[in-house]
């Protein structure tokens, strides 16, 4: 209600200012996006890691000291510069990465978000592709997108070389008898990082790490043979086929589950793996099953594009059921229970805001 000394604001004029914030909303995106490609460059060509090597330097000098042509590199920086990422003298013509900004653009730990956005730029040259896919069905092949591996896997290493572990595994509460000695299975291994890191650290275990693609599992084997490790060997085999049953007293699938072309199958299949008793720790997507919950969450955005962009299209390039990267917790443990798991506990790690951390177990009894 107004008084005479407060006029009414007109239908029109709220009209005009919702669309005036949906506009600045809209040149936002469009500016961040147009960032997230420089930033996506400057982790890929080292140029951030160079920098915080140098002192106020000429765009010449950070140029010499990356390897790179100096009048790309000066442009470069003109668009870091009015993203806030690099400071900037116009007496000098000089630069410097700033401080509060280096700990999110450089390194190899979990916090460099700029190593995340060479996957916006990865969806980007697959966008054509995927184009195809919404106006005909189906879906891609891993083949479909170069790269995608070791990004994913320069990701997933930040993860594990900071937490698995001191943090990850034991939440099995089977670390002692990893040190004993038993047998353990990595489904969907990719590069084979966290295998070859268990399998260094619980040396009297064996472990196979499982993967459909010979690419993947060319870098797992090399790092295991770098590291000398006799017990740590890779196959490469689909999971959703036959598997040895009662076999392994631990398996492991980091963020694996939701790509897979029929998950429901590999996770009946990993149960039957299980010896009675053994443990099943699964690390994926930590986010609701249902839209309503997911508004608030800030990268929920991202989840869906990657979803739509790669991993429910190669789930459905398989002839799959296309679950989606973001399936959700609910229904994660919804179908860890309809696997015949007698036993599932989730978890949520400070250290890792984007995973759920799921420990379900196999009852000591076998069912057939």
């Amino acid at each position: 209600m107004t008084t005479l000394d407060e006029p009414a604001v007109s239908t029109a004029d709220e009209t005009q200012d919702a669309q005036g914030a949906v506009a600045e909303r809209m040149v936002q995106i469009l500016n961040d996006g147009a960032i997230n490609v420089l930033g996506s460059i400057g982790h890929q060509l080292g140029i951030f890691d160079v920098l915080t090597t140098l002192p106020w330097a000429t765009s010449e000098q950070v140029a010499d000291a990356a390897g790179l042509t100096e009048r790309y590199v000066r442009e470069w920086l003109g668009g870091v510069v009015t993203a806030g990422w690099v400071e900037y003298d116009p007496d000098g013509r000089l630069y410097r990465i700033s401080p509060d900004h280096a700990p999110f653009l450089t390194g190899t730990g979990v916090d460099n978000i700029a190593r995340t956005m060479g996957l916006i730029t990865l969806m980007g040259e697959v966008t054509p592709k995927v184009l195809d896919t919404f106006r005909q069905g189906g879906g891609l092949t891993y083949a479909d997108y170069p790269g995608f591996h070791d990004a994913q896997a320069a990701d997933s290493a930040a993860v594990n070389d900071a937490s698995l572990l001191d943090t990850i595994v034991p939440l099995t509460g089977i670390v002692d008898r990893l040190r004993a000695g038993i047998d353990v299975a990595d489904i969907g291994c990719g590069e084979g990082h966290a295998v070859n890191l268990l399998a260094r650290e619980f040396p009297n275990s064996r472990f196979s790490g499982f993967d459909f693609s010979p690419d993947a599992l060319g870098p797992a084997r090399a790092e295991a043979a770098e590291w000398g490790l006799t017990n740590a060997t890779f196959v490469e085999c689909d999971v959703a086929g036959e598997v040895d049953e009662e076999a392994y007293d631990l398996v492991t699938a980091f963020d694996a589950i939701h790509d897979q072309a029929h998950p429901a199958v590999v996770l009946s299949n990993i149960r039957r793996s299980l010896r009675p008793g053994g443990t099943f720790l699964m690390v994926d997507i930590k986010a609701s099953s249902h839209l309503e919950n997911n508004l608030e969450l800030p990268w929920a955005s991202f989840l869906y594009a990657v979803s739509t962009v790669h991993c429910m299209s190669v789930s459905l390039g398989q002839d799959g059921d296309g679950l989606g990267t973001v399936w959700g917790t609910e229904l994660a443990t919804q179908m860890l229970r309809e696997a015949g798991f007698d036993e599932v506990r989730q978890y949520e790690l400070e250290q890792d805001p984007f995973n759920a951390y799921f420990v379900s177990r196999r009852g000591s009894v076998t069912q057939r």
